[in-house]
Order: C-alpha cells, then sequence, then structure tokens
C-alpha cells in the first residue's frame, strides 16, 4: 500500500556528498565511521511532518516499502553557499574572547558555527556558511516497514519532541503524559500535533517528584 502522509515509517538511511563522502547516517558501519561512540537505531517518524529532510519525505509519499535513491540539489537539501556569510574580523575581537583562531579550525563565534579561512594582517576570514551549503548530496533511503502499532508512535513521536524517554498512557482517544514539574507548558505546545498526527488528544500531567526519563542519545 502506498505512504501516504503521517502515515509512522521505519528508515535505514546514509546520505553522502554526490561523489563524495559520507555525512551522515543511522547504520552501523557508516556511523561508526563518522562517530564511533553514537550508537546506530532504525529512525521512526511520521511522513509529512519534515522530521526528516522535507523533499525526501515529499518524495516518499505515494512510494512503497523498499528501498529508494535520491539525489538533491542545493536547493532542494542544505541552501546555497551566501558570500556574505564569508566575514573578516579583527583578530582582537578573538584575543578579547581568548579564542586562537587557526586556518581549517570550526569554531564556534558570535554563537555560530564558522570555519576559519585565513588569518593574516590583524584579520580573521570566517565562513560561515554550513558545511553542505551548495552541495549536491544523494540519500540512499530503505523504508523497512510501515509501522502500524500505536505505542510505538507514540514513543517515536514523543522522542522526536521531547528527546527524550517520558511515561505516558493511553485512556480512550487521549494521550496522557506525565513530565516533571516546569515542564507541562513546554509539553502542552504540541497538542494539536498530537491531534494532527495521531488523532488523539494531549493532556499533560505534572509530576511533583522527577519523572525518570533517560535523555536521548
Amino acid at each position: 500500500m502506498a505512504l501516504q502522509k503521517n502515515d509512522f515509517i521505519e528508515i535505514e538511511f546514509t546520505g553522502k556528498i554526490k561523489d563524495g563522502e559520507v555525512f551522515d547516517s543511522n547504520i552501523p558501519e557508516e556511523l561508526k565511521k563518522l562517530n564511533p561512540n553514537k550508537k546506530a537505531k532504525p529512525f521512526v517518524f511520521p511522513l509529512g511532518q519534515d522530521m526528516f529532510l522535507k523533499e525526501i519525505e515529499q518524495y516518499l509519499m505515494g512510494k512503497e516499502v523498499g528501498s529508494y535513491e535520491i539525489e538533491l540539489s542545493p536547493k532542494d537539501a542544505f541552501g546555497f553557499r551566501d558570500p556574505a556569510l564569508i566575514q573578516m574580523i579583527p583578530m582582537r575581537v578573538f584575543i578579547e574572547h581568548k579564542i586562537n583562531p587557526v586556518p581549517g579550525a570550526v569554531l564556534t563565534f558570535d554563537n555560530r558555527f564558522g570555519k576559519v579561512l585565513t588569518v593574516s594582517g590583524g584579520r580573521v576570514m570566517i565562513d560561515f556558511n554550513g558545511p553542505l551549503a551548495g552541495k549536491d548530496v544523494v540519500y540512499t533511503v530503505k523504508v523497512s516497514r510501515k509501522v502500524e502499532d500505536i505505542n510505538e508512535k507514540i514513543k517515536a513521536l514523543i522522542e522526536f519532541l521531547f528527546r527524550r524517554e517520558l511515561k505516558y498512557e493511553i485512556q480512550d482517544k487521549k494521550v496522557i503524559l506525565n513530565v516533571d514539574k516546569g515542564f507541562k507548558n513546554f509539553a502542552e505546545l504540541f497538542k494539536d500535533k498530537f491531534k494532527e498526527i495521531l488523532d488523539l488528544e494531549l493532556e499533560v500531567h505534572e509530576l511533583e517528584s522527577p519523572n525518570k526519563e533517560k535523555e536521548d542519545k
């Protein structure tokens, strides 16, 4: 059966620069090369909610469970390079912040990530474009299955939205979510999402004592 918007699917994927290196994957062999400390696991999410790359989600709608190779231009992937994001900054600014800019280094400056291009004449040239800006990329995506179990759907949505596991229960057409004190107002911002994606109301209960949660690694 063709996949539709809000269908939950499980995928394995690898993203690479066209004719170049792999930059993202949840397949153990590829992920180990990128980050040996990160554990690979299948990704479960609802289609059409921009929880993966928007253009890939659009491509998969109407498709069947199976494997696909999808090529994306910069427009549909990570955007074009912006010359305005290559900036000259006085060396004194780095000295004041106790930062030693070295060509090739990637650093955080003014709440942005940038790559140091050159250091000369008391000035530092930094490129604040993302590393994938301007790149054609290719994703291989294997849709392993369409997820049908409601609990698996709820857990996947909670993990994506809140980046942690939270205790919940289902009553009639309602998900009752138990959260730590101070987290309720934030959780309630996603009531519409639960209704739209799962056709379930979200009710948030605030606990007096900390909920046992496991942070998403």
